[in-house]
């Protein structure tokens, strides 16, 4: 069983910064592709941000150059720096990761998400 937990959300007001957070646990033997997605009131899921093993990122352009990604693979961790946030940034955000475990059946990998953490930017 492998769980993702995110914290690190809240209300700020425009131009400030939060940071994400989101670490898995259970029997995890690898950790493939890790990324931040987010869901806006009324619009559909978007990709913000994705990060590879090895540390290639990937952004949407709404966000180059005001947030970054990044990950501890040691932790099986990946967080999200956002600074100079808009009220546009506004949505629940939710970390994905791509997952190798190990139980007693066998070996799976798949895609797990977390539970998803709110961000609010005032104007």
């Amino acid at each position: 069983q492998v769980q993702l937990v995110e914290s690190g959300g809240g209300l700020v007001q425009a131009g400030g910064s939060l940071r994400l957070s989101c670490a898995a646990s259970g029997s995890i033997i690898n950790i493939n592709d890790m990324g931040w997605y987010r869901r806006a009131p009324g619009k559909q899921r978007e990709l913000v941000a994705s990060i590879s093993r090895g540390g290639s990122t990937n952004y949407a352009d709404s966000v180059k150059g005001r947030f970054t990604i990044s990950r501890d693979n040691a932790k099986n961790t990946v967080y999200l720096q956002m600074n100079s946030l808009k009220p546009e940034d506004t949505a629940v955000y939710y970390c994905n990761m791509f997952i190798v475990v190990v139980t007693d059946t066998g070996r799976y990998e798949g895609i797990h998400w977390g539970q998803g953490t709110r961000v609010t930017v005032s104007s």
